[in-house]
């Protein structure tokens, strides 16, 4: 009955927000909360929303915090020549920015963070997208792709996840994923190719002559022009290598990190507390949604998670498969490891359901590192998750539709999962 429940929630919500009746924000919120009252969970409702707020309250305190981080490097003029080396260098070709989109997704996505990758390659490319009449749902799609391979680093979410659950060493999971990562990176390079080919034939090369360069390299509103800081450039970019290395080493949360990156960039770069308050107060305007969006996520997950819901679903999942596809548990577990980490967060699919996988796949011969190699196969789909934080600030900045986001994504994230498991199975890291 618990997983009947469960199910339906998920199932209610895609349906709901993919044939656009309702706002994932509105969703997030009533679908969970209905299920729990026919469950019987009525009166401990609020209970389990408030355990879910607290539990993405730390993303949302950082969530805020980058947002506001990356809005004043914007401010200051810190992405302005990587804008004007990209326009120069695409030269109105929408392959060419594609392609750069591509390229550049993947090597920002190394600090496996999934905000700071959003900010940074959105702040460089969405004024290229928006000039030229590129969609931004490619701009949206490719961040996704890449990020979700390069999220697979020990540092990222996942794989920490299942090195504490089955006590796997950091490197001995990275090598036998690394081939697959590679010819993943750039399979999301063919795709931008492939979408660029179709964007160049719809919209052409737009010719761009000195001036027009020029024109687009301008700031037009002398209010944005006098925030700039030309002559700190060099100490915005050594203030940003800086954040980017603290959440790599992990030594400090990154809600506290982004905390002190942005008392710092205020200081260094604008004095004046009339000013400080202003772009505090425009910037924290533009992080309200993604926060919202987030804390309505967590009522879901809450929801989901305290009710027992979501171990319900774990057990089920886990159960469906008759023994009689023992010898290939590891495929199986690859499988599963797409609905279960779409259906659930990391935390719910790797410490409840992967210990179950990696026991029953025990009995048939496999490692735990065959298991949780496999169990990462799923990440090509993960990140176009609901209950994906940072998903709902990349979305608001480039305005495109979840619903018509995650349909077109999925198609690409076929290809990747695909890879990961041929690529797992050819090195022998994963037994089909």
């Amino acid at each position: 009955m618990l997983a009947l429940l469960g199910y339906g929630i998920v199932i209610t919500f895609m349906i709901l927000i993919m044939t656009k009746r309702m706002t994932a924000f509105t969703s997030l919120i009533v679908v969970p909360i209905i299920f729990a009252i026919i469950g019987g969970f009525g009166p401990n409702v609020g209970k389990f929303a408030l355990e879910g707020i607290k539990g993405v309250s730390t993303t949302s305190v950082m969530l805020l915090f980058a947002i506001i981080f990356f809005g004043i490097m914007i401010n200051v003029g810190l992405f302005d020549p990587l804008v004007n080396v990209i326009i120069k260098c695409v030269k109105g070709d929408p392959l060419k920015v594609l392609v750069g989109t591509a390229i550049l997704a993947a090597v920002v996505s190394v600090d496996g963070d999934g905000t700071t990758t959003t900010m940074i390659v959105t702040s460089a490319l969405l004024p290229v997208y928006k000039r030229l009449k590129i969609k931004p749902l490619y701009l949206a799609t490719i961040i996704i792709l890449q990020n979700s391979i390069m999220n697979l680093l020990p540092w990222g979410g996942p794989t920490a996840r299942i090195m504490s659950a089955l006590k796997i060493e950091g490197s001995d999971i990275l090598r036998p994923l690394v081939p697959g990562m590679v010819i993943a990176v750039i399979w999301v390079i063919i795709v931008a190719y492939i979408i660029g080919l179709k964007e160049r034939k719809r919209l052409g090369i737009v010719a761009f002559d000195d001036k027009t360069l020029e024109e687009m390299s301008a700031t037009a509103d002398s209010e944005e022009l006098a925030l700039k800081r030309p002559k700190l450039i060099w100490v915005n970019f050594i203030l940003t290598i800086l954040v980017m290395y603290a959440l790599i080493s992990g030594k400090l949360p990154s809600a506290v990190i982004f905390e002190i990156a942005v008392a710092l960039a205020l200081i260094i770069n604008y004095p004046s507390l009339k000013t400080q308050r202003q772009l505090i107060e425009n910037h924290a305007g533009n992080a309200i949604q993604v926060i919202a969006m987030v804390l309505a996520a967590g009522v879901f997950m809450g929801i989901l998670t305290e009710s027992k819901m979501a171990e319900a679903i774990a057990l089920n999942l886990a159960s469906l498969v008759p023994k009689s596809f023992g010898s290939h548990w590891a495929l199986v577990t690859a499988i599963i490891s797409i609905p279960g980490t779409f259906l659930l967060s990391n935390d719910a699919f790797y410490f409840g359901v992967l210990p179950i996988l990696a026991q029953t796949g025990a009995a048939y011969g496999f490692t735990p590192l065959q298991i949780g190699i496999a169990s990462t196969m799923g990440q090509a789909f993960h990140l176009l998750s609901p209950l994906v934080a940072f998903i709902y600030l990349l979305l608001q900045i480039t305005e495109v539709d979840m619903g018509e986001w995650q349909r077109y994504a999925a198609k690409w994230s076929i290809g990747t999962f695909i890879i990961f498991v041929l690529a797992a199975a050819l090195t022998g890291a994963m037994p089909l």
